[in-house]
C-alpha cells in the first residue's frame, strides 16, 4: 500500500458523451485511436482512448437507461452521479478524475474519515481477454471523494483486481503524436477552497499557488484549478459564469512535435488557437473539454 502522502498517479478522466458513435468519430478526427465499446454491468459504457503513460480518457455513455436508473435507486454512486451530472450540466462534460489504488478499501475509509467521502464503494467485475486470447474475470473496487459545494465535478481512486497483461502498443500510438497526459485543468473562482479536497484526492499537501489559481501535482501529471483571471491568461476563455464549485475544463496532452499535430487538426478540418504555447481545441459533440496539446521533449 502507497502512503497516504505519496502522490496517487492519475488513473483516468470520465467525460460524459452523449453516444459513442459521437464521441470516436470526435477523437478520431482528433487523432486518437480508440478503444472497442465496453459494457459496464450497470447500464453504462465506454469507448476508452490510452496512452503511452499508463492513463487514459473514458468517454462514457449511457446503453441502457433502464439499467442505469435501477444502479442509481440501489446505491451506485459512479451512475448516480452521472445522471446528475448529465441532468444539470448535457450530454457531454468532464465529471471526475480518477486516482490510481493500491487498496480501495483503506481509500474509503479514509475519505470517510476526513469527511469527504462521495458515498457507499462499488465493487464490480466483467470479463476481459487476456493476450492469449483467454478470458478472466476482471474486478475493480471504487472508493468515491466528493464536495457538497461542487455537485458537478467528483473524484473517485480505483484498484484493479486479476486484470489480464494487454498489449496496448497499437492502442496506445495516436497520430496525433499524443503520448501521455500532463495536466487537468479545473475552474473554480476562489480555487483554494477547495486546496483540501484536491490535496486529500491526490495524496499530496504541496501546492503551487499563484494570483491565477493552484497546482497539486499527481505522481505524473498535475491537477490545475484557475480561477476567472487564469481562465483567460491560461485557456484564452472568458468566464462571467457566477456559478461556485469546480467544474472540469481542460485537458493537457503531451506531444513530441507540436507542428505535426496542428498539421493535423488542419487536415482534418478542425479549428485550433495558440494560447501560451498549447494548441486548444475547444468543446465539441462527443469531447466534453478543452482538448490542449503542448510539445514536450
Amino acid at each position: 500500500m502507497s502512503s497516504p502522502r505519496s502522490p496517487r498517479p492519475l488513473d483516468h478522466l470520465v467525460l460524459p458523451v452523449e453516444d459513442l458513435d459521437t464521441a470516436r468519430a470526435r477523437h478520431s478526427a482528433l487523432g486518437f485511436t480508440v478503444a472497442a465499446d465496453a459494457l459496464h454491468p450497470f447500464g453504462t459504457e465506454n469507448a476508452c482512448v490510452f496512452f503511452a503513460d499508463g492513463t487514459y480518457l473514458e468517454p462514457l455513455a449511457i446503453a441502457s437507461r433502464e439499467d442505469c436508473e435501477a444502479a442509481a435507486r440501489q446505491g451506485n454512486v459512479f451512475v448516480a452521479r452521472d445522471q446528475a451530472f448529465r441532468f444539470r450540466q448535457g450530454d457531454t462534460g468532464f465529471s471526475a478524475l480518477v486516482v490510481g489504488s493500491k487498496q480501495a478499501e483503506a481509500d474509503h475509509a479514509r475519505f470517510v474519515a476526513l469527511g469527504m467521502s462521495g458515498g457507499a464503494m462499488l465493487a464490480f467485475s466483467r470479463p476481459m481477454q487476456s493476450t492469449d486470447g483467454s478470458e478472466q474475470t476482471a474486478s475493480f473496487r471504487l472508493a468515491f471523494a466528493s464536495d457538497l459545494r461542487s455537485p458537478d465535478f467528483f473524484g473517485f481512486a480505483v484498484e484493479r483486481i486479476n486484470v489480464p497483461a494487454a498489449d496496448r502498443s497499437q492502442l496506445t500510438t495516436h497520430r496525433n503524436g499524443v503520448t501521455g497526459i500532463s495536466e487537468i485543468i479545473l475552474s473554480e473562482p476562489n480555487p483554494t477552497d477547495f486546496q483540501y479536497f484536491i490535496q486529500e484526492l491526490a495524496c499530496n499537501r504541496e501546492v503551487d499557488a499563484n494570483s491565477f489559481g493552484m497546482s497539486i501535482k499527481l505522481d505524473g501529471a498535475a491537477i490545475t484549478v484557475l480561477n476567472k483571471a487564469g481562465m483567460g491568461v491560461h485557456l484564452g476563455l472568458p468566464d462571467t459564469s457566477r456559478d461556485r464549485g469546480l467544474i472540469g475544463r481542460a485537458v493537457v496532452y503531451k506531444v513530441d512535435d507540436l507542428a505535426a499535430t496542428a498539421a493535423l487538426l488542419l487536415e482534418n478540418g478542425l479549428a485550433a488557437r495558440q494560447v501560451a504555447g498549447r494548441l486548444i481545441v475547444d468543446p465539441a459533440p462527443g469531447q466534453g473539454a478543452c482538448y490542449c496539446f503542448e510539445e514536450t521533449r
